[in-house]
């Protein structure tokens, strides 16, 4: 039973970056590093830290309750808060300013949740810094699009050929049904051997 309670309470507090956990950021430009948390019974005196490399501390913060922002513990001079913890989310995100090369690496959310037994959880995100971005080509564009048009016309036809077939099979399956069942009539008729076999005979002899 402790087991369990100690499992119910390490999924309690969660931290995610979003959907996808790599970011591309333009050299000299500012960039966003998303995080959000949930916490099922709420928090108290939650303390959140965003790392650089696993080691590097680049912003650490700490909220009070739901009804409080984060006060600013201390965070690198280039680092600024832009989320808020009072709406609905829990947005604990960071914006770095002027990326250059040497801030490409891993970036870490980590919060730690004193109303939930210290409950401690963390996400990463993979920030590459580029000195332009790759404009695509117009045609490689127009193909994927007319390569993803024609797959979704093949799923339609696909859909619908099923559909058609599955509509046979159970037809099919159906007329088995039948077949079956007369034909084990037959079997029965056969399988009564003498008495069936008297009684086709019995009328020539009459």
């Amino acid at each position: 039973l402790l087991g369990l309670h100690v499992f119910a309470l390490a999924f309690a507090l969660e931290v995610s970056v979003g959907k996808t956990n790599t970011v591309m950021a333009l050299n000299n430009s500012n960039v966003l590093l998303p995080c959000t948390f949930t916490t099922c019974i709420g928090f108290q005196d939650l303390v959140f830290i965003w790392y650089f490399n696993s080691t590097e501390m680049i912003y650490h913060g700490k909220i009070k309750n739901k009804a409080s922002e984060p006060l600013l513990v201390g965070r690198n001079p280039r680092v600024e808060f832009v989320g808020s913890t009072t709406k609905k989310d829990n947005n604990i995100s960071i914006l770095l300013k002027n990326v250059d090369f040497s801030d490409a690496g891993k970036y870490t959310c980590h919060v730690k949740n004193p109303k939930e037994k210290d409950a401690q959880h963390n996400a990463t995100i993979f920030l590459t810094v580029v000195q332009k971005m790759v404009e695509a080509d117009n045609t490689v564009t127009l193909i994927i699009v007319g390569v993803v048009g024609g797959l979704i016309g093949l799923l339609i036809l696909f859909m619908l050929v099923k559909r058609v077939v599955l509509f046979i099979i159970k037809k099919t399956q159906d007329g088995k049904k039948e077949c079956l069942v007369s034909s084990s009539g037959n079997d029965n008729t056969e399988n009564g051997l003498a008495g069936s076999k008297a009684e086709q005979k019995a009328p020539p002899k009459a």
